[in-house]
């Protein structure tokens, strides 16, 4: 049996130039660094802490 998570699209709308070295680094971790890139994440504990840090760089969506 394959436990199904729910996954989100999550976008970069803003630049990363200027912001905390932790802020980069979550930016890289989730695989995004262009403005409008996006990726789908499982979302997880993890991942929702994640984006909660960059939330103000971001747009998320259920995917």
């Amino acid at each position: 049996m394959v436990n199904k998570m729910a996954k989100v699209k999550v976008t970069q709308i803003r630049s990363i130039i200027k912001r905390p070295k932790n802020q980069k680094a979550t930016i890289a971790a989730l695989g995004l660094g262009k403005i409008n890139k996006s990726v789908e994440v499982e979302n997880t504990p993890q991942m929702q802490g994640m984006i909660r840090k960059i939330s103000h760089l971001v747009t998320v969506q259920d995917a």
